[in-house]
């Protein structure tokens, strides 16, 4: 793996020289986008609206829109906003990470410790595990400043990257059940049904099969041979009843079960 920052951890008065690395990776095939007649890669052009000419990018600028008219933004102005220049992970609140929402979660990453950061990175590690709580830092990547959470995985510490709170949508604009009664004996059977159905979470049980699937047809098609493709269907449960649907799902659990 390579690293993608470097810089440390801001625990207190302790710094902790770490790099940050991905900690996930692509499983989608590498598609090429092609002209349809000839085969030829597709490539993408600047086109002026107005002109319906490419323009060079030395000739591009943003612009933010107001009243119809463009703001054109210049270099000096990104890094007038961008986040004070840090290569620290200032960890600032330590929190019960039951307290925050899935909404809030977005993308993971490593730390590794610097040679000199051995002891206090082990030391931060294992502090997580004991109080059972993870640390809420700031830090600047690619010039923007982020929200994240610390948190121990077995012998790992990951930086998992968090939104922030105005970039999460008011669920208040959909339409939801307010006054739509659930009656005890409906209640109850479902949480019969999923007691039923729980287990221990294993993720290596669940797995990705839509690229070993497209890699068959790909090499079939190689191959000579033509490709049906299964037609989707929409299953309607027989009972019309909720209760009655219910009750057959728990049948079904039942039957498999036995």
């Amino acid at each position: 793996m390579r690293a993608i920052w470097t810089g440390a951890i801001g625990f207190g008065l302790v710094n902790i020289p770490v790099k940050i690395y991905s900690a996930t990776e692509t499983s989608n095939l590498d598609l090429d986008m092609l002209d349809k007649k000839d085969h030829s890669h597709i490539k993408y052009q600047r086109v002026n609206e107005t002109t319906g000419k490419e323009v060079d990018w030395n000739n591009i600028v943003k612009g933010y829109k107001i009243d119809n008219n463009y703001i054109v933004l210049e270099e000096k102005d990104f890094e007038a906003a961008s986040a004070e220049k840090t290569k620290t992970i200032n960890i600032t609140d330590f929190v019960k990470e039951s307290e925050i929402s899935s909404l809030y979660y977005e993308t993971p990453y490593y730390l590794e410790p610097d040679k000199s950061g051995t002891r206090p990175y082990k030391l931060l590690l294992e502090a997580l595990q004991k109080t059972k709580k993870v640390g809420v830092a700031t830090f600047v990547m690619r010039k923007k400043e982020a929200l994240a959470i610390l948190r121990p995985d077995k012998n790992v510490i990951v930086l998992n990257k968090i939104r922030f709170e105005q970039e999460i949508r008011d669920p208040n604009e959909l339409t939801l059940p307010k006054n739509t009664e659930v009656k005890p004996a409906e209640l109850k059977m479902a949480v019969t049904l999923i007691d039923q159905l729980t287990a221990k979470f294993d993720i290596s049980k669940y797995k990705d099969n839509y690229n070993d699937e497209l890699l068959k047809i790909i090499h079939a098609k190689s191959k000579g041979k033509k490709i049906k493709a299964p037609e989707m269907k929409v299953v309607h449960s027989k009972a019309k009843d909720l209760m009655d649907q219910l009750k057959a799902s728990l049948e079904v659990k039942r039957k498999k079960a036995s």
